[in-house]
């Protein structure tokens, strides 16, 4: 993300006192702009597409459309937005669900304050958030036998997809290989493209199980 622009974050939770303290910690945090907080992923296309969200914060347990369901309409309507779980348990089979359907990660609910800021920002800038626990699950699903695809990267580019895949954000990318922060954003545009993902997860995903790096 651009340091002169705040993140713009959309909350969907169903604890009414969750959502009450994820609104001020956002409201009162520099550099972040809470766009709106939601009970539920009612009209789900119709609020991202009024709010716009650099990042959401979506709980995997809710009433009528569930994370896992509202992260594959978010990804296939509005594929540049990060979605970020919120989740009680790090090894429930439905954060590996959430990120195999395009999620960038995941937190826990009783995760401090002070982390949860940090995360929204690793999550705009590129970043992905796996326990190990969730990335052996995503690492054995991703290497199952798969058609071969024929896919050139640069050598630089194969350079950026490996640190995506060992889970570095944008200006870690950026500072270990001594290179500008829009120019890290250059190579996943172009990364993306070639092997015609849209989000950080689906490009570690695809690398894993074709073998690119």
């Amino acid at each position: 993300m651009n340091d002169a622009h705040p993140i713009s974050v959309v909350v969907f939770e169903d604890n009414p006192a969750l959502r009450d303290s994820l609104a001020l910690l956002l409201q009162t945090t520099g550099g972040i702009e809470l766009k709106a907080v939601f009970p539920d992923a009612s009209r789900l296309p119709s609020r991202i597409e009024q709010t716009m969200p650099d990042v959401v914060l979506m709980d995997i347990q809710m009433p009528g459309i569930n994370g896992i369901e509202a992260v594959q309409i978010i990804k296939e309507k509005f594929p540049q937005v990060q979605v970020m779980m919120q989740t009680v348990f790090d090894a429930d089979d439905k954060v590996f669900a959430s990120l195999c359907a395009g999620a960038s990660g995941y937190i826990l609910k009783n995760t401090e304050p002070a982390r949860v800021i940090q995360a929204i920002k690793e999550v705009a800038d590129g970043g992905l958030f796996f326990t190990p626990s969730i990335a052996k699950k995503v690492l054995q699903s991703f290497q199952q036998p798969t058609r071969a695809e024929y896919i050139q990267l640069t050598g630089r580019e194969k350079e950026v997809l490996q640190l995506l895949v060992d889970g570095s954000s944008y200006k870690m990318i950026a500072a270990q290989l001594d290179i500008s922060f829009g120019t890290v954003h250059t190579h996943v545009k172009n990364i993306y493209e070639k092997l015609h993902v849209n989000s950080a997860s689906e490009a570690v995903a695809k690398a894993i199980r074709q073998r690119l790096v």
